[in-house]
């Protein structure tokens, strides 16, 4: 990229962030809109201020020759809050892409199975985050996000903050999950987290400010699915759900 190109994309690209940031948008779509921006602009060599609808469509066209629909989808969406907001540009190219209609069904994970992932996963933090993300039937980041006063025993409900969309939500508490997760904070005792990161060790549990780490999460329990002989995608367990399971 020129010194003269950098620089205004550099700028540019500093507010792209600032306005992701304004917005309120989560972290993981502030990220795929980021990097889109810094992969248009890496292609176009800083210049995408003025990209005409050829220019988009042939850019687009290698993106979907090399990379997955999710990241077409991602870039696109990246660079019309681009226009819309840092350039402050009508859409130059609407109806441009329109990615095929995929339905998937879930792959569930039964019960029976659900015990062997959990009898199999000897960390004791990982064994009751797994079990649940799989009783409440929450995403990854729900789970993570779980602090101690987001269990209603009273109720028999959970708070769910910051779902998808931004949203929050009440789940059913199950019997078993509410007295796994009071033995789990028995051992670790920190004051807001039900999941605090294990960077530090059981003392360090009870001060930590963040939780457990995502990538160490996923990891282990891919290596436990296959050690299973599992075959299922389970970034999210959202089988039989809300189960109470003995």
């Amino acid at each position: 990229m020129k010194a003269s190109n950098g620089k205004g994309f550099e700028r540019s690209y500093a507010s792209h962030l600032q306005h992701l940031k304004l917005k309120g948008l989560q972290p993981k779509t502030i990220d795929a809109y980021s990097r889109a921006i810094r992969r248009i602009g890496e292609h176009f060599d800083g210049r995408i201020d003025h990209l005409t609808e050829q220019q988009m469509a042939d850019y687009f066209t290698e993106l979907v020759a090399s990379h997955s629909w999710s990241t077409v989808k991602l870039d696109l969406y990246g660079l019309k809050f681009y226009y819309a907001h840092v350039l402050r540009k009508p859409w130059v190219a609407p109806g441009l892409i329109k990615p095929p209609k995929t339905q998937r069904l879930p792959d569930i994970v039964t019960v029976e199975e659900a015990k062997r992932i959990f009898a199999a996963t000897r960390v004791v933090s990982y064994r009751v985050f797994y079990f649940t993300l799989y009783s409440l039937g929450l995403r990854l980041g729900e789970g993570l996000r779980l602090q101690v006063g987001d269990i209603d025993a009273a109720r028999g409900r959970v708070h769910i903050r910051d779902a998808k969309g931004n949203k929050d939500r009440f789940v059913p508490l199950p019997h078993a999950t509410h007295q796994i997760l009071r033995r789990f904070w028995q051992v670790h005792r920190n004051p807001v987290l039900l999941f605090p990161s294990r960077h530090g060790g059981l003392k360090g549990a009870a001060t930590a400010l963040s939780p457990m780490d995502p990538g160490g999460v996923q990891t282990t329990l891919h290596k436990v699915v296959a050690a299973c002989g599992l075959k299922k995608r389970s970034r999210r367990t959202a089988c039989a759900t809300r189960m109470q399971l003995t």
